[in-house]
């Protein structure tokens, strides 16, 4: 088979009936698809599956030897029952088969064989119900056409369902392999040679095939650098595209806009936000636009750090863009960015000063007349700065001269909506962009991740800004908790301060947009944001004034309730909110120093950072609790009192990327697709990433293009999503 082969269809290779299958349970339409599905494990003919770590519920192929098997008759009705116990000298595994009398014949003690099914449980036992068997042939170890059939020494045990076994993928892949012939290579040969790495075809067929331990470990290392690599260059080229693209040099620094907010500011700018404020002055004095992250922990204060930024494009005679997520966190942004500006963003006003500009808001909920108001101010450029939603996307929206875009949490944006606001620029030039994220990033998820950006780090706090005290409450092991911490947000309220409520739900069936973790799901109810601020109300903190926020709201009801619990101290206050994650990043509440969440097993670890950030922006003493039902000793548990024993984002983000896997790095998995990473693992393979990624920089360095490198287009073709490979085309 050639290279060509590769991209035929299954079912011209293993018949139609075994690729509909391949297809329905794992996606697979090609023979490529085919080979990359590789073993998770490798069975030894000589060595059993430990039967003590299957897992309920989890679908499994295990090489065991078959100790007993009986048949007895069905009590409540017609037919029989067969029950074969298997086992690896250690624990025993129940097989159970109704009306099939018949596999006694060949399910005899003494024989071993492959067994794939769903592990289920019956009075207290372990089994597969109607498990699908292969045994192997007597006399395997003498037969050689048999040693072959199952890869040699090595059995390769696949990622399989419930319908399609281990054994029959093994089958199929068989029958590619038995064709298999010499493949181009997506890595380059001095490459290989310089990583000491074996070929493609080679790889392929040791995967699947390995005679030994040693021939595997060599089809894993060069299939593991070669996702590494591939991934690499994808964004090598983004980066080198961005570098050729025209940009107008905005020469920043001492502008009277920006040097005006300077001296409005009440404290002292730390030396880390006079770097990388440096170092985006530096970037958008060039004639080629600016990609840089800027990455700080929760409070670190990013937002001035690129509000600088934006007054420098205004002095410069320009125009900046802040892109938010949500609609609350723009609204919080332009009221944030207003208030901080004061006369400076009140231009055309009686008492604006004489170097002001105006924010203009744009969000998907206003009343026309509003937007109305806001565009044209946009399009004449009478505002400088202009704060929005995806509403910034839509094509009504027109920018005089759009100098610089300003992502927040740009995680949440894809490629085509980032590339839409780009293009916003006039004269074919590209405005300069500027990413933040409050999420820290490891360093080995910088590199697969924003391989394309330059990053500036943000690791110091603003002086005044007190640690936030986290506490694990064990609500259903130590109710007297629970009424103790009700007890302290009156406390907190009494004291004049304002408390976060938050519930993983809306209530109903609503989603709140949490994030639920299989280890922490279980019999009990969700808490939800309606049911509990009615409890609350009638309950624990009957009195005080509780308010509600989540998604299900008005763009009005939203500001109304922020506005309210931020600023409001008459009858119309907000004293407790009780909220779904809709308020996790950029809400900015001073007096806010009490957080509860709720459930808090049901979101990873770093959302509840995210979300514990909310509290402790001034300089009052802050507190979070963490309830929860699981018990200590739970990976949920275990979870839970990480956040609580650290305030440090950036090892939580480590622990994090520990715990959870890495994902989809390219962001592909949000569109339905599968994730690029299969044997790569960022946390583990730090090492293996920087060699790629300086092997793709020399690549790329040398032809951009890889007109030279068929075969790794090929690859990277394979790897992109479309609208990447569109936006990597417009670039």
């Amino acid at each position: 088979m050639t290279e060509r082969g590769l991209a035929e269809s299954l079912s011209s290779v293993v018949g139609g009936k075994t690729a509909k299958a391949l297809e329905k349970a794992f996606g697979m339409t090609t023979v490529d698809d085919l080979l990359r599905h590789y073993p998770r494990r490798y069975a030894e003919r000589g060595t059993l599956t430990e039967l003590s770590t299957l897992e309920e519920g989890s679908s499994v192929t295990v090489l065991a030897d078959i100790e007993q098997v009986t048949v007895r008759q069905m009590q409540q009705r017609r037919g029989t029952i067969l029950e074969a116990v298997v086992t690896d000298g250690r624990g025993q595994l129940s097989l159970t088969f109704f009306n099939q009398k018949w596999r006694e014949r060949e399910l005899r003690p003494g024989r071993r064989g492959l067994f794939a099914g769903q592990i289920s449980s019956f009075r207290g036992k372990r089994q597969l119900a109607h498990p699908q068997c292969l045994l192997l042939p007597d006399g395997v170890d003498d037969d050689p056409e048999a040693i072959a059939a199952f890869a040699g020494a090595l059995i390769p045990v696949y990622p399989a369902t419930s319908t399609v076994t281990s054994w029959q993928i093994a089958g199929a892949i068989r029958v590619v392999l038995d064709t298999l012939g010499e493949l181009p290579d997506p890595i380059p040969e001095r490459v290989r040679q310089a990583e000491g790495i074996i070929g493609l075809s080679q790889a392929l067929r040791q995967v699947h095939r390995p005679a030994s331990d040693i021939e595997m470990a060599q089809a894993h290392a060069r299939l593991r650098f070669e996702e590494a690599f591939v991934l690499q260059v994808v964004l090598a080229q983004r980066q080198a595209a961005m570098a050729l693209l025209p940009a107008t040099a905005r020469v920043i620094g001492g502008g009277p806009l920006q040097q005006s907010f300077d001296e409005r500011l009440p404290f002292t700018l730390t030396s880390g936000q006079l770097e990388v404020g440096q170092q985006i002055a530096d970037d958008l004095a060039s004639s080629h636009p600016m990609h840089r992250l800027v990455q700080g922990d929760v409070g670190s204060g990013k937002t001035i750090v690129a509000l600088r930024a934006m007054l420098g494009v205004v002095d410069a005679g320009g125009q900046a863009a802040l892109l938010a997520p949500t609609e609350v966190l723009a609204v919080q942004h332009h009221r944030s960015i207003t208030a901080m500006l004061g006369p400076l963003a009140e231009a055309g006003m009686l008492g604006g000063d004489a170097s002001a500009t105006k924010v203009a808001l744009l969000t998907g909920s206003q009343r026309t007349a509003t937007r109305r108001r806001e565009l044209l101010d946009v399009i004449s450029g009478d505002a400088g700065i202009v704060v929005g939603t995806h509403a910034l996307l839509q094509d009504t929206v027109e920018f005089r001269d759009l100098g610089l875009v300003v992502i927040d949490e740009q995680h949440r944006f894809g490629v085509e909506q980032r590339a839409a606001l780009a293009a916003k620029a006039r004269g074919g030039m590209r405005p300069h962009v500027l990413v933040m994220t409050a999420t820290p990033i490891p360093r080995t998820v910088a590199m697969t991740v924003f391989g394309d950006l330059d990053i500036s780090t943000l690791s110091e706090l603003p002086a005044g800004r007190t640690p936030i005290a986290t506490h694990v409450v064990p609500a259903r092991e130590q109710p007297a908790l629970v009424e103790r911490a009700w007890a302290r947000v009156r406390e907190e309220v009494q004291a004049g301060h304002r408390v976060f409520v938050v519930c993983p739900r809306i209530g109903e069936d609503a989603d709140g947009g949490g994030e639920a973790d299989a280890d922490a799901a279980d019999e009990s109810p969700i808490a939800s944001v309606i049911e509990v601020a009615e409890q609350l109300s009638s309950g624990a903190l009957a009195g005080l004034s509780i308010g509600v926020l989540h998604g299900r709201m008005s763009g009005e009801e939203k500001d109304d309730a922020m506005r309210r619990f931020a600023h409001e101290t008459g009858s119309d206050r907000i004293e407790v909110l009780v909220a779904t994650t809709v308020i996790e990043v950029g809400v900015d509440v001073q007096t806010a120093t009490a957080m509860i969440i709720i459930d808090a097993d049901r979101f990873g670890i770093s959302q509840l950072h995210q979300l514990r950030g909310r509290v402790g922006r001034g300089s009052l003493p802050s507190l979070c609790l963490l309830f929860t039902d699981m018990p200590k000793g739970s990976p949920a548990r275990e979870r839970l009192d990480a956040v609580a024993a650290t305030t440090d984002g950036f090892e939580l983000a480590q622990l994090d990327l520990q715990m959870r896997r890495e994902g989809d790095v390219l962001g592909s998995t949000q569109s339905g697709q599968r994730s690029s990473l299969r044997l790569l693992e960022v946390v583990r393979d730090e090492e293996v990433i920087v060699r790629a990624r300086a092997a793709a920089l020399d690549i790329v360095g040398q032809d951009s293009s890889l007109a030279a490198h068929p075969a790794l287009l090929r690859a990277i073709e394979a790897l992109v999503p479309r609208e990447q490979a569109d936006f990597l085309e417009k670039a």
